[in-house]
């Protein structure tokens, strides 16, 4: 192995150690990040609270274009892992550990990056990513910094991706009327009636939108993740909620989609509130999009970075975009492997984004 690489795999077995599981939000301005300011030295650093497990830290030497931004909490463990997933384990070709692939492997080559050459390098890290209440980057986003491109760290296979779809959350009700379930129902009297009838309406508007495309996205991603509702068998129910999520091509109008979602039915939801929302990637319209698809394209071949295909999972790279950032998201890993048991990375992608991450900073072009 590369010195570079035993040196990431040094910090990424500190970093997999500190929990920073997201649930239950428990991240405080120490732990992890008394190490990573131990790690900057020679940084201009700044750690700011949002509160409720919302931490950034802004830590900048010399004067750099990009920005390079990494999450550092991870989704929760599940009970399939078969050893401590706290522990790093190395094998012969990948690192096992939570949050190895997402994304703690790209800070920990960035700390080694950022200890095998002095040239300029801005990093922002942060630990809300994985929460439905997203403060770090907004805050940052509130303040002005004079940076050309933010360059966002999700598992992309070491490509550069310049485009992918946005994310919206639904909570939605719907209300009925209590009763014996012997006699004959109007479509209004039971809150699950509606709710199934929603539920076929739904998914036949989204396989109509299966033409929809952009940058070698199709269609409109859907998922209805939770229905609750009812008493027993024998009772109409009176009450049903259900949790839906849909991922739209940046084409798409994510309120026009929403005023779609809330009125395929009658009688419609008594209640309809969009939980999340985080923009495509370029953000913008159609001809705004592009527009940044490009520069984002310009940016990466300038840094000799390959381009991969846009991709259908969410990043914050769209918040910076929506700001009007030029971004694009480029990091080690798979993101098949991202919120798995027993997750892990690639030795060969973390040392192929370490040397190019040092590339790019030695030669003073960060």
């Amino acid at each position: 192995m590369s010195s570079l690489l035993d040196a990431t795999l040094e910090h990424l077995k500190a970093l997999v150690g500190f929990d920073t599981r997201n649930p239950p939000r428990a991240i405080g301005t120490d732990g992890i990040f008394d190490y990573l300011r131990a790690q900057l030295r020679g940084f201009d650093v700044k750690v700011t609270d949002y509160g409720a497990g919302a931490v950034t830290l802004h830590a900048v030497r010399g004067q750099p274009k990009y920005l390079f931004n990494v999450h550092m909490d991870t989704v929760p463990d599940s009970p399939h892992w078969s050893a401590s997933p706290h522990e790093l384990r190395v094998t012969a070709d990948r690192a096992i550990g939570l949050g190895a692939c997402d994304i703690k492997g790209a800070a920990a080559a960035l700390l080694a990056v950022a200890n095998a050459t002095d040239g300029p390098l801005a990093l922002l890290l942060s630990t809300d990513e994985e929460a439905n209440d997203p403060r770090c980057i907004a805050g940052f986003l509130s303040e002005s910094h004079d940076y050309q491109a933010v360059i966002v760290a999700e598992p992309t296979k070491a490509e550069a991706v310049l485009a992918h779809r946005g994310i919206q959350s639904v909570l939605m009700r719907f209300a009925g009327h209590a009763g014996h379930a012997s006699g004959e129902q109007k479509p209004s009297d039971s809150a699950l009636h509606q709710t199934v009838r929603w539920g076929d309406a739904a998914l036949d508007f989204v396989a109509a939108q299966s033409h929809e495309r952009f940058g070698g996205l199709t269609g409109l991603r859907f998922n209805i993740g939770r229905i609750e509702g009812g008493i027993k068998a024998n009772m109409i129910a009176p009450t049903a909620e259900v949790r839906f999520g849909f991922r739209p091509l940046p084409t798409m109008d994510p309120d026009q989609l929403l005023q779609r979602f809330s009125t395929l039915v009658e009688p419609t939801p008594v209640e309809f509130t969009e939980t999340f929302r985080g923009a495509s990637l370029p953000a913008g319209d159609t001809a705004r999009a592009e527009e940044r698809r490009l520069a984002a394209r310009d940016i990466a071949d300038e840094l000799e970075l390959p381009i991969g295909n846009a991709v259908d999972f969410w990043t914050e790279a769209a918040l910076f975009s929506a700001a009007g950032y030029t971004a694009f998201v480029y990091g080690p890993g798979d993101i098949a492997q991202a919120h798995s048991a027993d997750e892990w990375v690639e030795l060969s992608q973390l040392q192929q984004y370490a040397e190019t991450i040092y590339r790019i900073v030695d030669s003073g072009n960060a």
